[in-house]
């Protein structure tokens, strides 16, 4: 049977719940249980899937943690080649618009490294990406509001990165508790895994492809 021209994932539009935890984040990390796994959508066209994605949020900004296993290679990273990279990539748009083709300022791209940085190229990498045609970035984000963990595990590595309030313009969860988001887990061993349509799609600059976080208190 021939592939759809059309991904299965592109004919929805997926709103997920987002749970709140508070603190988000600590001097030990995320800590996200069960109740804060998204639901693999990859599986809908019969994807592989490596990575388990947890999210969770607070007024001081988003948590995230991801276990990729099944690997048999340490991770490529390189701070000089970031999107080459293995690691977790989190686009986010803090008034979910989804009848627009390009970027504005309230939209966001983040990458997270399970290593690739300091002198020995060991430590974890958290960093800012501009996004592809935007028609406006957002504000620069201040110096510590993003942080990132992780941990070799002996098939993988659990990555755990915190997003503040302060790097995300908009962020209001009161005033506007649904974000347009997606991520892409980038691996050289085992593939890509995105929540919404991935490549060729052009998820990484369309927020129309975005699926949506509901941040609930509950």
């Amino acid at each position: 049977m021939s592939n759809p021209l059309i991904p299965t994932r592109c004919l929805f539009r997926f709103s997920l719940p987002c749970r709140l935890r508070d603190p988000a984040w600590s001097a030990e990390g995320a800590g996200l249980d069960e109740e804060y796994r998204l639901v693999n959508l990859a599986e809908l066209e019969g994807q592989q899937v490596f990575a388990d994605v947890r999210v969770g949020w607070s007024n001081s900004g988003l948590v995230f943690a991801v276990r990729v296993e099944g690997k048999q290679q340490q991770p490529w990273c390189r701070e000089s080649r970031l999107t080459d990279s293995d690691g977790l990539q989190i686009w986010i748009d803090t008034r979910d618009v989804h009848n627009i083709h390009r970027a504005g300022r309230f939209c966001h791209r983040f990458i997270f490294l399970p290593a690739g940085g300091g002198s020995r190229s060991d430590k974890p990498l958290a960093r800012w990406l501009p996004i592809n045609r935007a028609r406006e970035q957002p504000r620069a984000i201040p110096n510590g509001s993003l942080q990132v963990q992780s941990e070799k595990r002996s098939d993988g590595y659990l990555l755990e990165a915190f997003i503040s309030a302060e790097a995300l313009t908009g962020f209001d969860p009161a005033e506007h508790p649904r974000l347009g988001f997606t991520y892409a887990v980038l691996d050289r061993e085992l593939g890509q895994q995105t929540l919404t349509a991935g490549s060729p799609m052009p998820y990484q600059e369309d927020p129309s492809l975005w699926a949506t976080l509901e941040l609930v208190a509950g």
